[in-house]
């Protein structure tokens, strides 16, 4: 079998790429990598061919040869069934225009239920199967190389002046607190308190906690009372005696009505 795919990334990228063991596992379309393997390409496959799908178990080598290329040997065992597949593959990376081809070839023998397929589609699953595997090749981002260590630089001295500058946190000057008695306060001149403070001190003597909590302020500090609405007393001064009038005047229309009767 042979086939080539267009890699849109440079030559020497993509040789690095198919170098590195992870992202060869992570470019193989499917796979499923078995955890704490310790080959690095190793787990299930799964692949789709016509309207079946079919599960491998196996391994993939990938090893660089001396002319720049890569040989690629595979065996693997049906996940449920007694099918094998073996494969043996060259890969060749070449510069084009734009980027690079991947050149595949390579024979491959299998038996099992792939057998009983179609060879045609057989033959176009595995060529589209190494399509995606170098597109995800190609897409992978390559590995950072490692930073070389720096050697320990020599301490240099520091100039006098930057050392005058800098100063500890217990040298810097602690300015006194707000209670101390001993700091220069204006409100501490006279020795006797303001009259409202004594006046306070008078009034809580002798009052429980929670009355002095909830106790209203006084002094200059009391809430302003509401004005109070007022109401006139001109109208009610004639509503009353007007009131009694009509009321005289109805009693005797009734009489006089009784009287006539």
């Amino acid at each position: 079998m042979e086939h080539e795919v267009f890699v849109p990334v440079p030559p020497d990228r993509l040789r690095a790429s198919l170098a590195d063991p992870a992202q060869v596992a992570r470019a193989v379309p499917g796979l499923q990598r078995d955890a704490g393997a310790e080959r690095p390409v190793a787990g299930r496959l799964r692949i789709r061919v016509g309207g079946h799908t079919i599960t491998y178990r196996g391994e993939l080598r990938v090893s660089p040869r001396d002319d720049d290329a890569f040989t690629v040997e595979g065996d693997a065992t049906e996940a449920r069934g007694t099918g094998t597949v073996t494969l043996a593959l060259t890969l060749r990376v070449t510069g084009a225009d734009g980027g690079s081809t991947l050149h595949v070839h390579g024979t491959a023998t299998a038996d099992g239920r792939i057998t009983e397929l179609e060879p045609d589609t057989v033959d176009s699953t595995t060529r589209r199967l190494l399509t995606r595997f170098a597109e995800n090749l190609g897409a992978a981002e390559p590995a950072a190389p490692e930073a070389p260590e720096d050697p320990e630089a020599p301490d240099e001295p520091e100039p006098e002046q930057e050392q005058e500058k800098r100063t500890s946190v217990f040298e810097a000057e602690v300015p006194p607190p707000a209670l101390d008695p001993l700091a220069d306060d204006d409100f501490t001149d006279s020795p006797e308190p303001p009259a409202e403070a004594a006046h306070a001190r008078r009034t809580m003597i002798g009052r429980s906690a929670e009355e002095v909590d909830h106790a209203p302020p006084r002094g200059r500090y009391a809430p302003v009372p509401a004005p109070q609405t007022v109401v006139p007393t001109e109208t009610l001064r004639w509503a009353a005696p007007a009131a009694a009038l009509v009321v005289a005047s109805a009693i005797v229309v009734t009489k006089a009505l009784r009287r006539r009767r």
